[in-house]
């Protein structure tokens, strides 16, 4: 794991002074209001709640909605977590059971970000935070009851990035079309709190959920950790970009079984896509189509595993250098890569990047064919406002 050093800004340093509160199911909602449009939220949210288009929602600790509750989240809300780290590490997770509806809008999209940042609601981009300055809060984790793949076959685990005795935390089951609610046009910002050694909190955490859960237009903007990062569960995501992830930037694990359509990756720390397989006997494929990926500071373009089981089509790389490659094609289940692009430095070939055979599958362009729709992300993206998506 990296490490990662965060530049201290006078909104920063105010920020760390704040108290926080860790939550648990025990706890009833405490909303205070600190302005006309500024709440403060310290307990578990145990009762059907909206947060209202127009106002600021700060985040006092780790905020679970528990089983049976729905969080609405109205269009143009802006949620803001307050730094901390280790138990006490601020984020939204939404627990097997619970449900979150949060529809932002392409002209009034929901952003999630840190007390630190001085953005109110109707701004797309920080007025004062840089866009890759993280790990400043945790994330939003999304829980539900889909299948996983786990070591010992067992049907549930305990999300990594939070505490394992907090119930809420728990993932998986047998549920295929679980819903866990809708998710659309949010911006996820300066997340990645750490919560122990090598447990960082992701940007978006999805954790056994179910095919009745939409994700569509979904943006993480210097997350610590990794951007999105899916723990099994069978949902699917379309329209996501990842920029400025410190570490991977799409990340699978524990036999997802759903489709990322549509997506952008900027500038990650360390792999553009880590791929791993099936921890148990339970073993099924997810699918990757339809992205562009400017691989620049990354350590490698494709992480798999022997046992990765994936499909990938329609990729495609540039602002690749020397060092970074696709390291394997799998072996232990049947993968099918396909129409992959990429734009290579002077002098370099594609073996050079692609190795264990998977340039067979790759060409050499100058100008894409394949890749993202970048026109989805226009007006209510950071990375489009800030003009990242200009190349693209």
């Amino acid at each position: 794991m990296k490490k990662h050093y965060l530049k201290v800004t006078a909104a920063l340093l105010a920020a760390l002074t704040i108290g926080f509160t860790s939550c648990n199911d025990d706890d009833e909602e405490d909303i205070n209001p600190i302005d006309e449009n500024e709440f403060t939220i310290t307990a578990n949210i145990t009762e059907n709640t909206t947060w209202e288009t127009g106002n600021v929602y700060i985040l006092g600790g780790r905020i679970a909605v528990v089983d049976g509750v729905t969080l609405t989240i109205e269009p143009g809300v802006v949620v803001k977590g307050e730094a901390g780290t280790g138990s006490n590490a601020t984020a939204l997770l939404i627990a097997r059971g619970g449900k979150l509806m949060a529809e932002g809008t392409a002209d009034s999209p929901i952003i999630f970000t840190s007390i630190a940042d001085e953005i109110e609601p109707g701004m797309i981009a920080s007025p004062n935070l840089d866009p890759d300055l993280n790990g400043l809060w945790g994330g939003l984790l999304v829980l539900g009851k889909a299948p996983i793949s786990v070591s010992g076959d067992g049907i549930e685990a305990s999300i990594e990035g939070i505490p394992a005795d907090d119930n809420n935390g728990k993932y998986g089951g047998n549920v295929s079309d679980d819903n866990s609610g809708v998710i659309k046009y949010i911006s996820i910002r300066h997340g990645g709190a750490n919560i122990g050694e090598g447990n960082e909190i992701n940007g978006l955490t999805l954790g056994g959920v179910g095919t009745g859960t939409t994700i569509e237009n979904v943006e993480i903007v210097a997350n610590q950790d990794d951007g999105i990062e899916w723990f099994g569960g069978t949902v699917n995501v379309k329209n996501a970009v990842v920029w400025n992830a410190g570490d991977d930037a799409i990340d699978t694990d524990q036999s997802w079984a759903g489709t990322l359509d549509n997506f952008i990756v900027i500038n990650p720390g360390d792999e553009c896509f880590e791929l791993d397989g099936p921890e148990g006997t339970m073993a099924a494929k997810h699918t990757i189509k339809n992205g562009s990926v400017y691989a620049d500071g990354a350590d490698g373009l494709v992480d798999n595993d022997g046992n990765s089981y994936v499909d990938m089509d329609g990729i495609y790389f540039f602002g690749i250098k020397d060092g970074q490659d696709f390291d394997e094609i799998p072996v232990d289940y049947t993968c099918t890569f396909t129409n992959f692009e990429a734009t290579l430095p002077a002098d370099m070939v594609l073996t050079d990047f692609f190795k264990d055979g998977s340039d067979e599958f790759v060409t050499a362009v100058t100008t894409p064919t394949v890749g993202a729709n970048k026109t989805v992300f226009n007006n209510w993206s950071w990375a489009a406002i800030a003009g990242e998506l200009a190349d693209f």
